[in-house]
């Protein structure tokens, strides 16, 4: 494959060098396009991440030349690296797509290209905010004291991405963290650790101290448990499941109290009024669910369609859904990938059979595709009701739900009617009618005549049981610094 790179890294990074795991341990990654092996990955087990922790504590001592750099020199290392992403965007592209299995090429419309061109945006980005985090002075009421804050990075902190956009969900903690002057120690999913090793080495490249960056792989239960509940790290960061996210939050409180930023699961709701576009809300709700093979935590796979346009609304859809072509990743015809792996692909395909046994009515798809690799059809299931598993639920597959609605009131109230709050989308012609509605939708996010806009300065985060903290735009700053008051009298 020309776009593969020459070498890449299996070892976990730890302290600026690549190294085995101490036990020698290490775990298959697998192709989900073809189930075939790509290669063995060091797996990292507690020791490890103690290890890693301690590079991150001692980069981040306060005569550490991480420590003592200030705000211009983070912001030139971040935009070198930011360079450099850019010139191996062809090879991170190609480790995201062999590992996950999403579609290299953007050409129809989505691919591991765009997530590396976002996450090389958002490295920018928060490049620029390192030499502006300053803080705030004042004078006391009494006017003879003088009051100083100051914005300081949290500490060395604890970064837990998942498997469906493993490069973007880096950058995303990445950025801010590095920004403020933080340390980390990220752990990658056990499914898809190779474009974060890769990374790693480009930081390396890049000329980052030693410790500021530690990237391990393995799994949950052991190295993301060490990680949530060690005594030194301040904060973890972590995108996954909400059932994952309460298990972090109590083992960080458990533990030391550190800080928890979590952006979590979600049921959003995309609203189609019946003033819409036909073909506009047809190709934003192909975006909105279709992307990523449907495995992405804000995936619209609630569609609330009016009741005037429901019937051709499905037809449209069923016509749009029929012509994604499913295959290899590295085609560029190729619109939709394989499920990451079998558990997935076998979980994706119960909510399948679980919408046709409680009666929603199958408009295409509901099967996997012959012959090798995790493919599911794109599948559409109309006359879903609310009280459905498969429209309460979150599948994280290719499985869109559409319901019929009434009136903007009633939808408002059902589109709110989740334990998730994460994103939602409305597709209309009057804007004011749109925006009103978005005022009062519970969710994190809302897009308006569009999805899955990932803009670098856009801040991102659920309401609910879909997590806290914002990742992205200035609001993440505030996850990773504390605020200092210093105080003295003038007198």
């Amino acid at each position: 494959m020309e776009h593969a790179p020459k070498s890449y890294e299996t070892r976990l990074f730890i302290d600026g060098e690549f190294v085995p795991s101490k036990s020698g341990a290490s775990f298959p990654t697998v192709n989900p396009s073809t189930e075939e092996v790509i290669c063995n990955v060091s797996e990292a087990k507690a020791e490890d991440v103690d290890a890693a922790v301690d590079a991150a504590v001692r980069a981040f001592a306060p005569s550490a030349p991480w420590r003592t750099m200030g705000g211009p020199a983070r912001r030139d290392l971040m935009l070198k690296l930011a360079d450099l992403m850019e010139r191996e965007k062809n090879a991170l592209a190609y480790l995201e797509t062999l590992d996950n299995g999403k579609p290299f090429s953007s050409t129809t419309g989505y691919g591991s290209e765009v997530d590396i061109m976002l996450a090389t945006k958002v490295m920018r980005y928060y490049a620029g905010w390192a030499d502006k985090m300053g803080g705030q002075n004042v004078m006391g009421d009494d006017d003879k004291t003088l009051i100083l804050t100051f914005r300081e990075a949290v500490g060395p902190i604890g970064c837990i991405i998942p498997w469906n956009f493993p490069i973007l969900m880096a950058a995303w903690k990445l950025g801010p963290a590095l920004c403020c002057g933080c340390t980390v120690v990220l752990k990658t999913s056990e499914k898809t650790p190779l474009s974060a090793l890769f990374l790693a080495q480009l930081i390396q490249e890049a000329g980052f101290p030693k410790g500021v960056v530690n990237v391990l792989s393995g799994d949950g239960p052991t190295a993301g448990r060490a990680i949530a509940s060690h005594m030194r790290l301040t904060k973890v960061a972590f995108t996954g499941s909400t059932i994952t996210g309460q298990k972090i939050m109590t083992m960080a409180v458990e533990s030391n109290m550190k800080r928890v930023s979590l952006e979590l699961g979600g049921k959003s709701a995309l609203i189609v009024l019946g003033d819409a576009d036909l073909n506009k809300a047809t190709d934003i709700a192909q975006v909105g669910l279709f992307l990523n093979q449907g495995q992405c935590c804000c995936a619209s796979s609630r569609v609330f369609v009016h009741a005037s346009i429901y019937d051709a609304f499905l037809v449209a859809a069923k016509k749009a859904a029929e012509a994604r072509v499913l295959g290899s990743p590295f085609e560029a015809k190729t619109s939709q990938g394989p499920q990451v792996d079998k558990l997935q692909f076998d979980k994706v395909l119960g909510y399948i059979q679980d919408g046709k046994g409680e009666g929603a009515r199958l408009v295409t798809g509901g099967a996997s595709q012959d012959g090798k690799g995790f493919f599911i059809q794109p599948t559409i299931f109309a006359d879903v009701t609310d009280q459905m598993k498969i429209a309460r639920e979150e599948i994280f597959g290719p499985v869109m739900c559409v319901i019929k609605f009434d009136s903007d009131d009633e939808v408002i109230e059902r589109a709110n009617a989740s334990e998730f709050g994460l994103a939602a989308g409305i597709i209309s012609t009057d804007v004011p009618r749109a925006m009103r509605i978005a005022r009062n939708l519970t969710a994190g996010t809302v897009w308006i005549n569009s999805y899955d806009n990932f803009d670098a300065a856009a801040p991102f985060g659920g309401f609910k049981s879909s997590g806290h903290g914002r990742e992205k735009g200035e609001n993440a700053l505030e996850s990773y610094t504390e605020i200092k008051c210093v105080m003295m009298p003038l007198a």
